[in-house]
């Protein structure tokens, strides 16, 4: 069976090793960056800082498409030309026109990391640690002209652990996906697929954060919001802790729930009455900690903050131990 995939990073990674797991031919592979990067800045960055879809593709010699756009003439003219079997999609931000999508003898395939039809949209790593899931997913579905709609080939759910950021979740999904893959396209190769519709009920759709989205708002979310948002951010965007006119951005593996008896003794230490949610109630410079009061009578202990800004950054400690 020939395969033709496209996408990103470790998700192209693995789905490359997990068709080749399953004994089908790659007869090429498009990258993301080849759709949003000019060419001499890509050249540049794969020859200083090679990723790891690079370093598989060369591995393994692949013939590498080098086209801006997979709804472009020249995309369709390659397809055509390599006769592929199938359209292996992973991490990709172009909606694909339908005739591209009927290109492929058997089937055009998206893998989105979520277990459809839940958190359909962009980054569903980001958000279902936002909305504090026990599981994430993986899916396999066909493409059809709408995001995350099409029929589910496969699927299986991801455990979301407690520490758990959007960089341990998505490791451990992209890890999954080579083994789903290999399995996929066996059967694929086979004819054993039967899609199943996807339950529109049950469909949820969250699209791309706002900058605002990355203010910690302590007046509008429980310790236990807050906790999540900074875990679901890393490692793509950080949140801020605003004190005056300066911004910290917390350590997401260096966080810790205080409860209203915890908090309680440290207001009483400091003799703080009356706290606000946001309020700083206490701070240690030597591990850069600082505590902020929550909506719920709780509070956040964030070890291990820095101040935003390349000249602030040094002066982190000083700033924290002026602060109580």
């Amino acid at each position: 069976m020939k395969v033709v995939i496209l996408g990103k990073g470790e998700m192209l990674a693995n789905l490359i090793e997990g068709t080749l797991d399953a004994k089908c031919q790659i007869v090429g592979a498009l990258r993301y960056e080849r759709t949003v990067m000019p060419k001499l800045l890509l050249a540049l960055r794969d020859f200083f800082k090679s990723s790891s879809d690079v370093t598989i593709i060369k591995q393994h010699k692949l013939h590498e498409i080098k086209c801006g756009s997979a709804n472009s003439e020249d995309f369709k003219k390659e397809i055509l030309k390599l006769n592929a079997d199938v359209i292996l999609v992973g991490t990709w931000h172009e909606k694909l026109k339908k005739e591209i999508i009927d290109l492929p003898v058997i089937a055009c395939v998206n893998v989105h990391p979520s277990y459809l039809p839940k958190y359909r949209g962009p980054n569903p790593y980001l958000q279902t640690i936002l909305h504090r899931e026990n599981y994430s997913g993986l899916t396999f579905h066909l493409m059809n002209e709408d995001f995350d709609k099409g029929a589910i080939l496969a699927q299986k759910k991801i455990k979301i652990y407690p520490g758990d950021t959007g960089k341990e979740l998505k490791e451990r999904t992209v890890f999954n996906a080579r083994i789903m893959c290999a399995e996929l396209m066996q059967k694929l190769g086979s004819g054993f697929v039967i899609p199943v519709e996807q339950n529109e009920k049950e469909a949820t759709y969250y699209p791309n954060i706002k900058p605002e989205d990355m203010m910690l708002d302590f007046s509008k979310e429980t310790a236990v919001q807050i906790h999540a948002r900074i875990r679901a951010f890393h490692p793509w965007l950080p949140c801020y802790v605003t004190y005056k006119n300066k911004y910290f951005i917390p350590n997401p593996y260096k966080l810790k729930i205080l409860d209203e008896e915890h908090t309680s003794k440290i207001l009483k230490k400091h003799n703080i009455t009356n706290p606000k949610p946001g309020d700083i109630i206490n701070t240690n410079y030597k591990s850069r900690s600082i505590t902020v009061m929550c909506k719920d009578g709780k509070s956040l202990k964030m070890v291990g903050t820095y101040l935003y800004g390349f000249f602030n950054k040094p002066f982190t400690m000083m700033f924290i131990k002026n602060i109580l």
